[in-house]
């Protein structure tokens, strides 16, 4: 466990804290209600649905604002949703990564185990797919890259847009039961809950997650890459080096390092 210590701490401290952590309690009824019930209003950008309280159906509005209050999400409407290819792969190859760099999205396998398990835990707690979770997307990258480098992302807006996905498309599977149930428990403070018969029970990030995410992907054995903490995770008083182009993943004087060099010839690859 000392090999995660650092990188617990980290976690502790990040400012998503809410939807990275909060083990909400979810109930199958709710949750199939609001999913059987939705449509998306794309005139006015919001998505409707219903709650069932005493066997009547109430409305409930959800915007990318109350998605932002509720989660408690440390963005704003002008916040990215996206950085330029060559900051994001300078990050995750200054944070280890030993995979193939021509692929759309990269493999968590293919990082040192405390970065696996930080990697992991944004991804089981913010993706918009129920596994999966040994492939970064794109939007995921962008997550850990945000994090890592303590920047502005417009995580409100990806979950939103993914919620408004999962309707457009069709499939109106059951994605995020956990913020939805957050945002159903907000709006309406007295929902009948039976947690012996309608508890969904979901998987949490903890102890075990460690023991196992060494053995997660046996096609990707243990990067032997020696790599140091940077960043917001070395050091909380750390700030976004780059407001506006989104460019650096170094400050000055770490570019002059032998390995920004490499990173900057590793990131020009396709």
């Amino acid at each position: 466990m000392v090999v995660f210590k650092d990188i617990l701490e980290f976690i502790k401290r990040l400012p998503i804290q809410k939807a990275l952590t909060n083990q909400h309690k979810v109930f199958k009824s709710h949750i199939a209600h609001f999913w059987k019930n939705v449509v998306y209003d794309e005139a006015n950008n919001v998505i409707n649905s219903k709650v069932s309280i005493d066997d009547e159906d109430k409305d409930i509005i959800i915007t990318e604002q109350l998605v932002r209050e509720v989660l408690e999400f440390p963005d704003d409407e002008n916040s990215p949703t996206g950085f330029p290819e060559k900051m994001v792969k300078g990050c995750m190859l200054r944070m280890g990564y030993s995979g193939p760099l021509n692929k759309a999205n990269y493999l968590k396998a293919c990082f040192t185990k405390p970065y696996k398990f930080f990697i992991h835990s944004v991804i089981h707690a913010l993706s918009h797919r129920k596994g999966g979770y040994d492939v970064m997307k794109d939007y995921q990258m962008c997550m850990v890259t945000a994090l890592v480098l303590n920047k502005k992302y417009n995580f409100s807006r990806i979950i939103f847009h993914y919620m408004k996905d999962n309707i457009t498309s069709g499939s109106k599977t059951w994605v995020y039961p956990r913020f939805v149930q957050m945002l159903l428990d907000h709006a309406y403070l007295n929902l009948v809950k039976d947690e012996q018969n309608d508890l969904l029970v979901l998987n949490h990030t903890d102890n075990e997650t460690l023991i196992r995410l060494p053995k997660y992907n046996k096609n990707w054995p243990e990067p032997k890459t020696k790599t140091e903490f940077f960043g917001f995770i070395k050091s909380d008083k750390y700030e976004d080096l780059d407001l506006v182009n989104h460019l650096k993943w170094r400050n000055d004087t770490e570019m002059k390092e032998k390995s920004a060099a490499d990173e900057l010839t590793s990131s020009r690859v396709r």
